[in-house]
């Protein structure tokens, strides 16, 4: 019997298993519906905020913040740059990392440390959005909303006593808001001096750590006194308002910032050549120091005398001691006609010592043209102090404005109870001239005028040109006037048009250490000019 009912089980399992196969797909098209209707698009404003949560597990930050925007080209870029940067990155930080493991070598019975494996792994790091701040410095800051889980490869070996221990660091997340200071904004490649990187908030670091193959960070407690740990630590160097800053020029002239003041005395002159016919010379000395904008400044002239004695001072702005020089020109004063130039000479910044007088007996040339037959013909010599008075980099050496900014005092040299009044002229903005518009700025300071370059066929000029005036003492009751003039550019009925002018207090200056405004033109429509002062005391 129990074979057969084997035999029938196996007979009823083979034709009940194609029946029912077969029953079931008639079953299947026989009830499938015909009215399929089609799915309904909806825009995301017509979800509720359930739907909401559920399509979007993640809220990107450019729909939180209307401020962040959205970087997706930045994203698409980096990811397929990202097997690239990922070699790059690592090449820096086996290079970076080397001089500091290599003094590790030999200590505590290390015999060595290095990278079995290194790799920043297949994902790269996205921006969620790019915040960017409009202000009115000569700056760029950004705040790039960072996140990055990525799946880095990153094994260290160190063998001590002989024995080989392995660090693994696996599954990395990274999620930060830095704020990024690209200033001061210069002329020149990459148009940014220094680089400073600070945190508005701690970070959200989450790693793994393997040691000999097990996962340490599953021992309790651990992991939460770690994540604390180097949350703390990042915050203590990077937290605001401390800053990481990269410098990127170092060219003092591309940073276009005063270093120092030099002071020049010019004392006298001796045996000068004889440059009239029926008399001898009426010599003056013109200075003139290189890479300076500023016009060159003159002694008086002592008539009818080839040994004159002038004990006359000078100050001018240092922006380049190591290459910038002194240049004296001797001249022979003449009512009609050119001056003529009894000869000249140089003094280079950097055979200066710092707060150090130095005299110098300078034998006059008709040029500095080494092969010049007539440098052989005596002229005269020229006698003069010259004082470089570099700006103190300690702390006592700035004052902090409002904007918490420093602001360099001037150095040594300048006239107790007076300064450095600084005045930039960065743009202008809204401009109309009814016959041309080809503008430039025009400063008026205690009778001495300042002007800019004109832009050509501009409503919206930026000049970004540095004025400095040296004063006896703090312009409390002085005004800076300033007039924006439209200067034709061709032949033209009207030559001059006045566009506005704005006159401005300095008592604000002196007192606050810094102005940096934006000026509504009198006369003008809509028209503003931007301004910045700084008062060195």
């Amino acid at each position: 019997m129990g074979f057969f009912s084997a035999i029938l089980s196996l007979i009823g399992f083979g034709f009940g298993i194609p029946i029912g196969l077969l029953i079931g797909y008639f079953i299947f098209i026989y009830f499938q519906p015909n009215d399929v209707k089609k799915p309904i698009m909806r825009s995301i404003g017509e979800l509720d905020s359930k739907a909401l949560r559920g399509l979007l597990q993640e809220i990107p930050l450019w729909v939180k913040n209307p401020d962040y925007e959205r970087v997706d080209w930045l994203n698409s870029f980096v990811s397929e740059m990202w097997p690239y940067l990922d070699k790059a990155v690592c090449n820096i930080i086996r290079d970076t990392t080397k001089p500091i493991i290599d003094q590790y070598i030999g200590k505590y019975k290390i015999e060595s440390i290095e990278f079995k494996a290194l790799t920043l792994g297949s994902l790269p790091p996205t921006l969620q959005g790019i915040k960017v701040f409009d202000t009115r410095e000569d700056e760029l800051i950004i705040e790039p909303a960072l996140r990055w889980a990525g799946n880095p490869n990153v094994i260290v070996e160190v063998k001590v006593f002989g024995i080989v221990a392995t660090a693994q660091l696996v599954d990395l997340q990274v999620f930060a808001v830095p704020r990024i200071t690209m200033k001061p904004l210069v002329p020149t490649f990459p148009c940014f001096g220094k680089i400073s990187v600070t945190l508005m908030e701690k970070p959200h670091v989450d790693f793994g750590l393997k040691l000999v193959g097990g996962d340490v960070m599953a021992i309790p407690g651990l992991y939460r006194f770690v994540q604390e740990y180097i949350k703390e630590e990042v915050a203590d160097l990077y937290m605001w308002p401390k800053s990481l800053d990269i410098p990127i020029l170092d060219d003092p002239r591309a940073m276009k910032k005063p270093v120092g003041m030099l002071n020049v005395k010019v004392i006298g002159a001796s045996n000068l050549k004889k440059m009239d016919i029926l008399g001898k010379s009426d010599p003056y000395v013109k200075l003139k120091l290189t890479g300076d904008k500023l016009q060159s400044k003159k002694t008086s002239v002592k008539m009818n005398n080839l040994n004159p004695e002038w004990n006359e001072a000078f100050n001018f702005v240092v922006k380049d001691p190591g290459s910038q020089v002194l240049e004296l020109y001797a001249y022979d004063w003449d009512k009609v006609g050119a001056h003529d130039k009894i000869g000249m000479q140089i003094v280079p910044l950097k055979y200066l010592t710092a707060y150090e007088s130095k005299r110098f007996k300078l034998d006059l040339l008709r040029s500095m043209d080494p092969n010049d037959p007539h440098n052989k013909k005596p002229r005269g010599q020229i006698t003069a102090e010259l004082t470089y008075n570099p700006f103190k980099e300690d702390e006592n050496s700035f004052n902090v404005d409002d904007s918490g900014i420093a602001v360099d005092k001037p150095p040594e040299g300048v006239p107790e109870g007076g300064g450095l009044l600084v005045v930039t002229a960065h743009s202008a903005e809204d401009l109309e001239g009814k016959h041309h518009t080809n503008p430039y700025a025009q400063l008026i300071f205690m009778g001495e005028k300042r002007k800019t370059q004109p832009l050509k066929k501009n409503r919206d000029p930026r000049w970004e040109q540095d004025f400095e005036f040296m004063l006896e003492g703090p312009p409390v009751n002085e005004k800076l006037h300033v007039d924006v003039i439209s200067r034709a550019m061709g032949l033209s009925l009207h030559f001059k048009e006045h566009l506005g002018y704005v006159d401005i207090n300095l008592s604000d200056v002196v007192h606050n250490k810094r102005i940096n405004e934006i000026y509504h033109l009198v006369d003008s429509k809509n028209g503003k000019v931007h301004i910045e002062m700084q008062w060195r005391t």
